[in-house]
């Protein structure tokens, strides 16, 4: 539904920390899914770990943030061009169930909880091969820049 030039529309981030690499589904105010393709590439390997790779899971917390914001922003037929960001808030509830390893791909489902004075709150999971490896409550805030 949506490739990478039309995320990049819709996100500030730029490499190396544009971590939505495809929207598969979106219905605007509701749910968001996207993907983030893990590679042995990434730079994030070089220190964690590198006998062992396992990609941080702070990272695939960002990643949920960027579906969120994605999600937002179309909702809100907004862009960053228009004077606008949507700032990661708060984070509740998060459970790291499995580790990501390079060549996995992790599908990433953020469904809108609420929005309230410009603060939205999202149920959010990562799931690869169908298993759950995080969950988490985000909150996003749109902002003036």
């Amino acid at each position: 539904m949506m490739d990478i030039l039309e995320i990049k529309k819709y996100l500030p981030h730029r490499y190396p920390f544009l971590l939505i690499d495809r929207v598969v589904e979106l219905e605007l105010g509701e749910r968001i899914l996207a993907y983030k393709n893990i590679s042995i590439n990434e730079g994030v390997f070089e220190g964690h770990f590198p006998n062992f790779p396992v990609f941080p899971g702070v990272m695939i917390i960002e990643a949920m943030a960027q579906a969120c914001g994605v999600l937002g922003f179309k909702t809100m037929d907004k862009t960053p061009d228009d004077g606008s960001i949507y700032l990661f808030a708060g984070i509740d509830e998060v459970r790291f169930k499995k580790q990501v390893v390079p060549g996995d791909r992790v599908y990433i489902e953020a469904k809108k909880i609420s929005d309230k004075r410009g603060i939205w709150k999202f149920q959010c999971e990562a799931r690869v091969d169908d298993q759950l490896v995080t969950k988490a409550v985000i909150m996003c805030a749109d902002r003036k820049v």
